[in-house]
């Protein structure tokens, strides 16, 4: 399994692993990822200092570690929000992940789409369909997540940029 997070720059633009890491101002359609210490929160920017993203009720600027609760979640709603509300004191940065393997859908499409998910409660799962997966699935047509890794026995979760822990093993006991 391989944390495609290890040696990010911060602040400054860069290319890790192919795709592009930017501190330049946001564009509609953009993909913001917001460090949240232990693992990275997604969102969609869609214009004038706002995002949409998928919501879960333990995500909010500042949550800390009660943050990781979010994992037993299984839903969440796709709000708009202020983005400087959601970053809180995080750090973030433009995130086009996969712009290097997927050409991004149409923006007037993106936008549309966000637009219309707005408000619903969707199903959360980190595995399969956590605020990662949310954002790529409008910004590309795909839903994909680097942050999460799963193996036949073991679901990987980055602790850091270095670590990871396996949440589940194939008997679903919880390791730390």
């Amino acid at each position: 399994c391989s944390i495609p997070h290890q040696g990010r720059c911060s602040y400054i633009p860069c290319i890790f692993s192919g795709h592009s890491i930017t501190t330049s101002k946001p564009q509609p359609g953009d993909l913001i990822e917001i460090f949240r210490g232990t693992y990275q929160h997604w969102a969609l920017y869609v214009g004038e200092g706002y995002i949409v993203h998928l919501c879960p009720p333990t995500e909010a600027a500042g949550a800390g570690a009660y943050s990781l609760v979010s994992v037993l979640c299984d839903t969440a709603v796709v709000t708009k929000e202020r983005l400087e509300e959601i970053v809180g004191k995080d750090r973030f940065l433009v995130n086009n992940l996969l712009d290097g393997e997927h050409q991004p859908r149409n923006i007037y499409d993106i936008l549309r789409d966000a637009r219309s998910l707005l408000g619903l409660e969707m199903p959360y799962c980190i595995m399969r369909g956590n605020c990662e997966h949310f954002v790529t699935e409008l910004r590309y047509g795909r839903a994909e997540s680097r942050q999460v890794c799963m193996t036949p026995d073991c679901l990987f979760v980055p602790v850091d940029r270095h670590n990871s822990f396996c949440l589940r093993t194939p008997d679903q006991e919880v390791v730390e």
